[in-house]
């Protein structure tokens, strides 16, 4: 039937039916090759946009092209992870490789208030600290002393939370300023932030930390006076002792902690032994993650001892694969002091490093 039909038909017909096929074909050709060069274009523009921008301020949804009547969301095919919202955005600039990872995996860190803080104490042990818990994988702290609880508290907290690192869920924020311990301030000021904040304090021999704290001040003023006549009312070993002076007034531990006593229970502190965190740096960092709720996961494999410095060193961290120790300041050598001026001091720091023993239930062993 089909072949009667066909020879029915006039050549003129035929040729007509042929060149209309063809025209057919060219223009759904035509039509398919535009909109790809269409869509193609819009998203390399979309995506040449995000990656020069860097403080959005409001939420962006993915570009939107007008096809044929119809509104067609373009979405990337690659696997950069680059997303078109607002968080995703401020977190592009994080170039941690646990992070480019994470935001292949459609996950969107955001910036929070500090779940735990390093509240001191100066010169013993705050940075070494910080660089060890920060190896675990749920641990994300701000890399400088932000110092918002005790000089920049009237920025508000919208600053504050600005200056603390993304996190996705199950992460911890932390924050390092060891003048928190001794501000008269801060512990009211964190209650209010959030009563459920967790304290860490290292503590050191408070004499050993006295010393530390003049040899770093020292070594920026190169014509700075004697530890002797500094520490001592009189100039002389074996004095009275100068309260007022900061490296020493820091050390009366007692003092300070009643303060934080006053609006947290002591089950939200953690008192991290300076001498033991260089001694085994892993015990201490174990006890650190117990507390903070956390798994294990930073042990002796982490950490190996500079006998030249001799002060513990990393082996890896999240900023570096390879093995290197946490700054030419560390395990500065010490001046001579005269042995009468420690011994004064020993003495002065007895009754108050026995209330501070009581206050915290542990016996630190100094001196």
């Amino acid at each position: 039937m089909f072949y009667k039909w066909y020879t029915n038909l006039s050549n003129r017909t035929i040729a007509i039916t042929i060149v209309v096929c063809i025209c057919m074909l060219y223009v759904s050709y035509t039509f398919n090759t535009c909109l790809i060069a269409s869509i193609n274009r819009t998203w390399k523009k979309a995506h040449t946009s995000i990656t020069t921008m860097t403080t959005p301020t409001e939420e962006t949804e993915a570009p939107q092209i007008k096809i044929l009547g119809s509104i067609v969301r373009i979405v990337p095919l690659t696997g950069d992870g680059i997303g078109f919202d607002s968080k995703n955005l401020v977190n592009a600039s994080d170039g941690s490789p646990k992070y480019r990872f994470l935001r292949q995996q459609g996950l969107r860190p955001s910036r929070h208030l500090p779940d735990a803080l390093i509240i001191g104490v100066k010169k013993s042990g705050t940075r070494a600290l910080l660089e060890f818990i920060r190896l675990h994988p749920d641990v994300r702290a701000a890399g400088c002393e932000v110092h918002f609880f005790d000089r920049h508290y009237a920025k508000g907290l919208h600053w504050y939370r600005h200056h603390m690192p993304p996190t996705i869920e199950g992460q911890i924020t932390m924050e390092k300023t060891p003048s928190y311990f001794i501000t008269k301030e801060a512990p009211k000021r964190v209650y209010h932030m959030n009563p459920s904040t967790k304290l860490l304090v290292v503590v050191r021999d408070p004499v050993t930390r006295a010393i530390s704290d003049y040899t770093q001040a020292r070594s920026k003023k190169k014509d700075m006076k004697r530890f002797e006549e500094l520490a001592f009312l009189n100039g002389t070993s074996g004095g009275i002792v100068d309260t007022t002076w900061g490296p020493v007034k820091i050390g009366v531990y007692a003092k300070h902690l009643e303060r934080w006593l006053e609006y947290f229970p002591l089950s939200q502190l953690i008192f991290v032994s300076g001498e033991r965190l260089i001694a085994d740096p892993a015990v201490e960092i174990g006890r650190v993650q117990d507390f903070l709720g956390l798994k294990r996961v930073v042990n002796e494999k982490h950490f190996y001892f500079n006998s030249t410095k001799g002060f513990p060193c990393l082996l890896k961290s999240e900023e570096r694969s390879s093995p290197h120790c946490l700054g030419k300041t560390k395990g500065r050598n010490h001046p001579r002091i005269e042995p009468q001026a420690v011994d004064r001091l020993r003495e002065f720091y007895q009754p108050f490093n026995l209330k501070f023993y009581q206050l915290t239930g542990i016996n630190f062993g100094w001196p």
